[in-house]
């Protein structure tokens, strides 16, 4: 089977010329050439084009394609990139999806939506860093699980977080140690919350990985200002270190 540039060009959503271009800079040349002069096409050139057109959907240019095209060894390799390039961008779309949909239902039920819910999609909050420290599939999962979930349900899942939150706080204001059973008892339903997230190590009983985390977790409460805001001050997020720490050791 074989095409015809014009029957291509219809197909592919582009000009005749656009195909000649293409032709001239040898990134893509006919299949053959009939005794008329018209170009023809088969499903090896259809293939390459649709690579082309992918690339440059990806604000490629036909230089950067061109060299992408004549470094490749194995066809099959490129296509298999590709696909997971698109599977991204699904994602991505996916998100921008249910982020608009947030604000719609925010604005239905007469309530502001949420600023970063909004973005999602646009701009990940949390994405590098949650990436660097727990990897790829964990940003994924959890994110199209808190993105999947409606207003209602977000709004419950934030208050059990500033409850737990305000359960740290009163412990270090009442004094407690970090290795009591009461603060033991916060670390231990602090590991619960954890295992509600899709992604995490908690989530998959995976031990090793879930006390690496939990003792991560501790020291990013430390090291980073914005988390020891969240428990008052540095004190108060020294407090929630050390005790998921004792409890990760003990009784893990």
């Amino acid at each position: 089977m074989e095409w015809t540039i014009q029957e291509l060009a219809a197909r592919a959503g582009i000009t005749s010329r656009t195909l000649r271009h293409y032709d001239r800079v040898g990134l893509l040349v006919p299949s053959r050439v009939g005794a008329n002069g018209y170009r023809y096409y088969n499903p090896t050139a259809v293939a390459r084009l649709q690579r082309i057109l992918l690339m440059r959907r990806l604000g490629m240019g036909l230089p950067a394609i061109a060299e992408v095209l004549a470094d490749e060894v194995d066809a099959l390799d490129g296509l298999r990139a590709h696909i997971a390039a698109l599977e991204e961008e699904r994602a991505r779309i996916e998100r921008q999806v249910r982020s608009v949909r947030h604000t719609l239902e925010a604005l239905q039920a007469g309530v502001e939506p949420r600023m970063d819910v909004m973005l999602a999609g646009f701009n990940d909050l949390y994405k590098d860093e949650v990436i660097s420290r727990w990897g790829e599939r964990a940003f994924q999962v959890s994110n199209d699980w808190w993105h999947g979930k409606s207003l209602d349900q977000q709004r419950a899942w934030k208050q059990d977080t500033e409850d737990l939150v305000a359960a740290w706080v009163a412990a270090v204001k009442a004094g407690d140690s970090p290795t009591s059973e009461h603060a033991q008892s916060l670390a231990a339903r602090h590991v619960r919350w954890l295992s509600q997230i899709p992604g995490t190590p908690t989530a998959e009983g995976d031990r090793e990985c879930s006390i690496e985390m939990v003792n991560g977790i501790g020291d990013m409460f430390v090291d980073d200002p914005r988390f020891a805001a969240m428990y008052d001050d540095e004190a108060g997020a020294t407090f929630v270190r050390d005790a998921l720490h004792a409890y990760a050791r003990t009784r893990m």
